[in-house]
């Protein structure tokens, strides 16, 4: 059977909306999922049946995380977070890892999976770790902006065969230092880890850039969505 998976919304507070880009979606149906995006709760029990449900998670890309999070205050006014994502994703992160269910973390949800298990993140990369790597890119986005290389002995790299891959790029915040219990994947040039996996899960891989843009165009994409339905069959 097709595992279901479940995808974190994503919140337009302007418009009182929740939506989803349709390349979450399509990314994993085409790599043998059901995707389905959950509704923004923190009610306790609905996060129970979800996680009985769902048979394993995106944590997608949108807002930042709240800094209380990792223990900081905001550095003035760049921070832009949603609580209410906060709330939902630290429960819900919490019952796939009791569960041992699998995890794909994109660009914010690599930085929530990191804050939340004990690391701290850039909160603005222009002001506080400035670099000649092109972490915010403009359209088109399917297209790479940057190079990552790959860590020798890691899941991503025995996936893909290579040493080095282009990533496409759009986001402000990044890790700084890296929780407990994971392990790097891949690394930008300047340093910034752009993937890691806990090693000591089912799955639980995580990527700064964005397969969701990219599947299309990519294998590299369309293998990390690959390998991540593949670990619930």
């Amino acid at each position: 059977m097709r595992p279901v998976i479940g995808l974190i919304p994503l919140v337009d507070e302007g418009r009182e909306s929740l939506w989803m880009l349709p390349g979450y979606m399509d990314g994993i149906r085409q790599a043998g999922g059901v995707p389905v995006m959950l509704p923004l709760t923190d009610d306790a029990e609905e996060l129970r049946r979800l996680a009985e449900v769902c048979d394993g998670f995106v944590l997608t890309g949108g807002h930042d995380v709240g800094t209380e999070l990792y223990g900081e205050e905001p550095v003035g006014d760049v921070v832009q977070p949603c609580p209410a994502r906060d709330a939902m994703e630290r429960p819900l992160l919490e019952a796939a890892l009791r569960g041992n269910k699998p995890v794909l973390g994109i660009c914010r949800g690599l930085q929530f999976i990191n804050a939340a298990l004990g690391g701290t993140l850039w909160q603005d990369l222009p002001t506080q770790c400035p670099s000649d790597v092109v972490h915010r890119q403009q359209p088109p986005y399917d297209a790479p902006s940057h190079k990552v290389r790959l860590k020798e002995g890691s899941p991503l790299r025995e996936l893909l065969g290579t040493d080095e891959i282009g990533v496409n790029s759009c986001h402000h915040q990044a890790i700084r230092e890296l929780a407990p219990g994971l392990e790097p994947m891949a690394v930008a040039p300047d340093g910034l880890i752009e993937a890691f996996c806990k090693p000591d899960h089912r799955f639980l891989w995580a990527v700064q850039w964005h397969p969701e843009f990219s599947y299309k165009v990519d294998p590299v994409s369309r293998k990390i969505f690959k390998a991540f339905v593949k670990s619930m069959c």
